[in-house]
């Protein structure tokens, strides 16, 4: 929804390149983290002809169903560990009344998504944040959403580095939940993660950097892939303009 109100409000800026630009520039500011808004302005900022541009990002991500492929890819029958209440996963969970899910009160949300899932007939358990340990521990599986994705890593929120490093520890599996543009070239992915540093101090941030390396597979629009084969299936193109801010940081 933010990225086609956000596509909509720069179309009707028309062929201004100076105002795009700004533009961009403050919708990156106001959601620094944010990989498909980072997408968004770059197709934009790059693209011939920049209102079909963003009408086109918009009608891609309306259309992608990477929650789809996610819930089928799932294993039968297995328990899953899951952090607060991602979009991508939290649409993909209801549609798999035969697994059990172990959902982490990240930032108070936890229990929403447990009250959806139990709704919809799906086994869902709320889990305080000082058992995420035990709960990635108990889990067949891991799932972390992503608000962006690069080469060396990804923007998750706040607790999922701990599960994901916990996680590998216990053997357990993790698999790292993209979508329609959350893949980053390095240069796109360098400033985005780039903005985090500059945020506060890291531990009191509700997002953040989690190395790549501790992902297993990665769900995209095309299905779940090995990260090396993901990671080659960048569509964001590069846009200089968007490496600065409109206010300095």
């Amino acid at each position: 929804m933010l990225v086609r109100e956000t596509a909509a409000a720069l179309a009707a800026l028309g062929f201004d390149p100076p105002g795009l630009v700004t533009a961009c520039r403050r919708i990156i500011d106001r959601h620094p983290l944010s990989g498909p808004l980072w997408w968004l302005a770059a197709r934009v900022l790059t693209g011939n002809d920049p209102i079909a541009e963003a009408w086109n990002a918009a009608d891609d991500i309306t259309a992608d169903d990477t929650g789809g492929l996610l819930a089928y890819a799932l294993p039968d029958d297995s328990i899953v560990c899951v952090l607060g209440w991602p979009d991508v996963i939290g649409d993909a969970l209801p549609r798999r009344g035969d697994i059990e899910v172990l959902v982490v009160d990240t930032l108070g949300e936890g229990s929403g998504l447990v009250r959806r899932l139990l709704h919809a007939d799906v086994d869902a358990a709320d889990v305080p944040m000082a058992g995420l340990g035990a709960a990635v521990a108990d889990a067949d599986l891991v799932l972390l959403e992503a608000t962006a994705i690069g080469p060396t890593g990804f923007i998750g929120v706040s607790g999922s580095r701990a599960a994901a490093a916990t996680a590998k520890h216990a053997g357990v599996p993790v698999w790292l939940v993209g979508g329609v543009g959350r893949l980053m070239p390095k240069r796109m992915w360098d400033a985005l993660s780039g903005r985090l540093e500059v945020m506060g101090e890291t531990w009191e941030l509700d997002d953040e950097l989690v190395p790549i390396d501790l992902v297993d597979r990665i769900a995209m629009p095309v299905g779940v892939l090995d990260v090396a084969d993901a990671l080659t299936r960048i569509d964001c193109p590069i846009a200089p303009e968007l490496f600065k801010s409109v206010d300095p940081l």
